[in-house]
């Protein structure tokens, strides 16, 4: 890869990482685009900038991540149905899923009909939580069960644990906050169990790489974090949803 593709990665994984739109997904597409073939090193980069988002929610929830203890017991709750179904099915999703451009375009189409459906039928229904804190653990746990399915390139691990979290009653903004500080484990676990299988046996260059598309993916989700919170508390998800569906047809004419 060249140094102006894993910018644009980079970029990308920042960007779309927070959003229900599939980081994964979008990641996918753009190397395509880029003609970066998926050698082991590009699947292993793709997961590993995230680490880059995940500091930038660390970075502007710290405050309230110290303060709140009870918190945690919930972020683990939601977080150990993934850990367990990634850990088990860790070789079939590097192996099979990531870079599988079909599988990639039929998760955004479906997704974005899905998207702009529940939101439908959430619209219609009262939101008794008002707060990540009302979450009790099962609601928690279930929620990740239901973030499990983000395994699957182009689902978004955002949009499944949102619409899991306002399909148990929570606001869309509460949901959506609650998705990302439930983004620290997951994505630290996934970044971290590929580097283990990898031995870290990357070379000078690759490093370097891989430092690059953190910084990017550091600084474009810190912007994209700020403004997805600021947007929620006005708009519905129904435009994203429109998105995938367009981005996924587009795809699947040109890609032909």
């Amino acid at each position: 890869m060249t140094i102006l593709a894993v910018i644009i990665l980079s970029l990308v994984e920042g960007t779309s990482e927070f959003l229900p739109i599939s980081s994964t997904g979008h990641l996918i597409l753009a190397s395509r685009l880029l003609q970066i073939p998926p050698t082991e090193f590009v699947k292993t980069f793709t997961i590993v900038i995230q680490l880059g988002a995940i500091l930038a929610v660390l970075v502007l929830y710290f405050p309230r991540l110290i303060r709140n203890f009870k918190l945690w017991s919930k972020i683990i709750a939601a977080f150990i149905p993934t850990a367990l179904i990634g850990l088990v099915l860790y070789k079939f999703i590097k192996s099979f899923l990531l870079g599988n451009l079909l599988i990639d375009i039929l998760s955004l189409f479906i997704g974005g009909v899905l998207i702009i459906v529940l939101e439908k039928i959430f619209a219609a229904k009262p939101r008794q939580l008002k707060t990540m804190d009302q979450l009790s653990l099962v609601k928690s746990g279930t929620i990740g069960l239901v973030q499990s399915i983000s395994v699957i390139p182009g689902v978004s691990r955002a949009a499944a644990t949102i619409f899991g979290g306002m399909g148990l009653g929570l606001t869309r903004q509460a949901a959506t906050e609650f998705s990302f500080l439930l983004a620290i484990p997951t994505m630290a676990a996934a970044a971290g169990l590929d580097l283990i299988k990898t031995r870290l046996a990357f070379t000078s260059h690759e490093y370097l790489l891989i430092l690059i598309g953190f910084i990017g993916a550091f600084i474009s989700a810190l912007f994209t974090v700020k403004w997805l919170i600021n947007f929620v508390s006005r708009h519905s998800f129904i435009g994203f949803g429109i998105y995938r569906i367009l981005l996924a047809l587009v795809f699947f004419i040109l890609l032909q």
